[in-house]
């Protein structure tokens, strides 16, 4: 069904679009004969778009100016660069500045300081980007994780006393001073899985004070996530916050076609005033440890494992991404390793994990991984097509799962184009102003004069994903150029070698 009218008329509403229209010295692009999808949900129309600088300066039908650089696109769709409202690519941009995972889908903004994981402090962080531009822009959260692990250090498998939590919050006040968007936390991940709810909420407190907001991957995604929500939603009830549940999914064969149930605690929380949203990427499996499978972490009960291998992913349906104890485990699936020790799943699962936790314990290389198949894809339809759901990627510029290269294109080809799950307009606006909307961000996420130039031309009736967890760093098909705060980025299939990227502090 087609919404695009009442989500256009939210975003009008709840977007925060500021910023005047720049000088118009100086050379300009023009980009002709595109079909423009703005971003705000409104149908395509033909035009042209023109960039000075780093800002979109005018929009319709316009003419070649003297001295403008001009780009025929030829009836392609441009569309606002994609922004990933939950991306692990800040990890190796030092290294990969180009961030070909990133800008080859058409994302120009990456959300980093997810799951409870962020740079501490941040100021340091934004000052290594600052000192050498990567080619996209990044915000962060502060992580949750990272701060408890400052206070708490190895003994964190317990409940924070109150003056640990005063430390703390004086930690995130110093965070959300340098720019954080918010809170982020990872609740199923050590040590955020020890800390008590009312830990969380006095932390996401402060946030909110400063204007930030809370967004988490839950404590549960599985056997537990109605009561996770219901942990979320009061945390944004009773701090009067926005909150957001990361990379949301019903990751378990007993909670398979629950999304309308799902969806429906969530909308009577709407209703009751709560501002909660979620972000989804387009995959039936994640990725994470061995370890989470575990929420009591009793990795030698065999009827835990039992359970986890019949309920939350097959033996054939656990790919390990690494491991690093016997990396030739790599690539192989949990009932490939169980034959090759001639030995059951469930004992090769806690075997496993034995073997890494001794590895680490001792010092030695105990890192291991795996992707996860435990999703229905009937349910990841339901959810993208939530009025108050934006696309992320959960990716990596150089990991194993291949959403850290194809997310954005394989909505785009997929759910858009091929299955018709909602509309091209308001796909992208989901990639677009909704998920500026839903961190916080302004001056991004449309197409309209004074808002920065970050941009995306592809072809609709060719984009699609091309990366799988055999071949996790394919390019996707379609994704014709991107422009990052005016630059070209992305063209032929590769980086321009163009560094424009900016830190995007909170309330930018």
């Amino acid at each position: 069904m087609r919404r695009v009218a009442s989500l256009a008329a939210l975003l009008l509403s709840l977007a925060a679009c500021g910023g005047g229209v720049p000088s118009p010295a100086g050379r300009a692009t023009l980009v002709t004969n595109a079909r423009i999808v703005d971003g705000t949900g409104t149908p395509a129309r033909s035009g042209s778009v023109r960039i000075r600088g780093d800002r979109i300066v005018a929009v319709g039908d316009l003419r070649r100016e003297s001295g403008d650089s001009v780009v025929d696109a030829h009836g392609l769709t441009l569309a606002p660069g994609f922004i990933d409202t939950h991306s692990h690519h800040d990890r190796g941009l030092d290294k990969d500045r180009g961030a070909l995972a990133v800008v080859s889908q058409g994302v120009t903004t990456i959300i980093a300081g997810q799951d409870g994981g962020s740079r501490i402090p941040l100021a340091g962080f934004f000052a290594e980007l600052e000192a050498n531009p990567v080619a996209i822009n990044v915000a962060s959260y502060v992580g949750h994780g990272s701060v408890r692990d400052s206070i708490l250090g190895e003994d964190f498998k317990r409940v924070a006393t109150p003056a640990e939590v005063e430390r703390m919050k004086a930690i995130v006040a110093h965070e959300m001073g340098a720019g954080a968007l918010g809170l982020s936390s990872g609740l199923e991940y050590d040590p955020g899985i020890y800390s008590d709810p009312s830990e969380v909420v006095a932390l996401a407190r402060v946030a909110a004070d400063s204007g930030g907001r809370y967004i988490s991957h839950m404590r549960s995604e599985d056997r537990e996530l109605f009561k996770a929500a219901d942990e979320l939603i009061n945390i944004g009830r009773v701090n009067h916050m926005p909150v957001q549940i990361s990379h949301a999914k019903l990751a378990m064969r007993g909670l398979w076609g629950r999304a309308p149930q799902f969806l429906a605690k969530l909308d009577s929380a709407r209703a009751s005033g709560v501002d909660v949203t979620m972000d989804v990427y387009p995959y039936p499996y994640w990725q994470s440890t061995l370890t989470v499978l575990y929420p009591s972490r009793n990795f030698d009960d065999r009827d835990t494992t039992e359970f986890i291998l019949r309920e939350v992913a097959a033996p054939e349906g656990l790919l390990i991404s690494r491991f690093e104890p016997q990396p030739e485990y790599a690539g192989k699936t949990v009932a490939d390793i169980a034959r090759m020790r001639n030995s059951d799943p469930a004992t090769t699962l806690m075997w496993l994990i034995a073997t890494s936790e001794a590895a680490r314990k001792s010092g030695g290389r105990g890192g291991q991984g795996v992707i996860a198949t435990s999703m229905d894809e009937r349910d990841i339809a339901k959810l993208i097509a939530w009025p108050f759901a934006n696309i992320s990627s959960d990716g990596e510029l150089d990991g194993r799962h291949p959403r850290g290269f194809g997310s954005f294109p394989r909505v785009l080809g997929r759910y858009i184009r091929e299955q018709h799950v909602v509309s091209l307009e308001e796909g992208v606006c989901k990639m677009t102003s909704l998920a500026a909307h839903n961190v916080g961000l302004r001056e991004r996420g449309t197409i309209a004069p004074g808002m920065y130039a970050d941009l995306v031309l592809f072809d609709p009736a060719t984009v699609i994903d091309r990366a799988t967890p055999q071949d996790p760093h394919a390019l996707s098909e379609g994704i014709d150029r991107v422009w990052v705060n005016g630059t070209l980025v992305y063209a032929d299939r590769a980086v321009t070698g163009a560094h424009p990227g900016l830190v995007l502090r909170r309330g930018r």
